[in-house]
């Protein structure tokens, strides 16, 4: 008599977020590429970093390119990991419309503060380090991608602690 297949079980499984450790090392390596990649662009009349994780990636790009002007703009849309409504806590004044400026961050997820900054700055050149396939749209220039359901760690989050082997944590 033939075996009966098992019924699939409908019971959505907890997806287990990914996590990728980003040393200091490794973000100023990414940055110097970034700023290689940004050098025939240029010169850009300034950089406008993203606060707070762009201010590191703007500081390096804006050194490599000899920028010495450099102006912040700051939308909050996170509290630890939980994501809220964007507000635009401190604008780029300095940067007008963005014209012949180049935007930093560190990071775009989900497009949410660079729709925001798009809009502030419509004509800057949009630049990150890492970007994540629904926001990698709203960027003209990034380094490296990574899969949507991954969380970077930046070395400014995190401290050096044990970690158990992935074969413990697979899911």
């Amino acid at each position: 008599m033939p075996k009966a297949e098992a019924e699939p079980d409908p019971t959505p499984k907890a997806v287990t977020p990914r996590y990728y450790a980003v040393s200091w090392d490794q973000l100023h390596r990414d940055s110097k590429a970034l700023a290689w990649r940004l050098v025939e662009r240029g010169p850009f009349k300034g950089v406008v970093a993203i606060t707070r994780g762009g201010l590191i990636t703007a500081a390096i790009v804006a050194r490599e390119l000899e920028c010495r002007i450099v102006e912040t703009v700051s939308v909050v849309t996170y509290d630890e990991e939980v994501r809220g409504r964007p507000q635009v806590v401190k604008p780029p004044a300095a940067a007008g419309d963005g014209e012949g400026w180049l935007l930093v961050d560190d990071l775009v997820d989900t497009g949410t503060t660079a729709k925001v900054v798009r809009a502030l700055l419509p004509r800057a050149h949009f630049a990150t380090v890492y970007a994540k396939p629904a926001g990698r749209p709203l960027v003209d220039t990034f380094i490296t991608e990574v899969s949507q359901d991954t969380w970077i760690l930046f070395p400014w989050d995190t401290d050096l602690a044990f970690s158990p082997p992935i074969a413990r944590t697979a899911v």
